[in-house]
């Protein structure tokens, strides 16, 4: 899937209606990864893409052609830098390439991890 980049999705559910149907199992998947890891957050679009803020931004996710790109705000990939190595990256992405599983239980200890940084910054 073409990531129509600030495409004018009203919310997750129209974003995920319009990805091909072998992609909308995983990007659900994704986004309940991301709900369960971060209760309070508060879902929209940012970006044309699937966001979670709580006291700022969390975490994005979109679907490409070949790959989900997860973007954690912050320093969430420089943080997880082993445990992602086997992924590409770069300063702000990572990319999970749809041909091989994708790491949702990696996807919930980045976002937990942003929600502790992210919560800390109200003290």
């Amino acid at each position: 899937m073409e990531n129509k980049r600030y495409q004018p999705y009203k919310d997750i559910d129209a974003y995920i209606a319009a990805a091909p149907d072998d992609i909308r199992p995983v990007l659900e998947k994704i986004r309940e990864t991301i709900r369960a890891a971060a209760p309070e957050a508060q879902e929209s679009i940012s970006y044309g893409m699937p966001a979670f803020k709580l006291n700022g931004p969390l975490v994005y996710f979109a679907a490409f052609k070949d790959h989900i790109g997860l973007f954690p705000a912050g320093e969430g990939i420089s943080f997880f830098k082993k445990e992602l190595a086997p992924y590409s990256t770069s300063k702000g992405t990572i990319r999970f390439p749809l041909d091989k599983p994708i790491p949702y239980s990696l996807i919930e200890k980045i976002v937990k991890h942003r929600v502790a940084v992210n919560l800390s910054k109200e003290k």
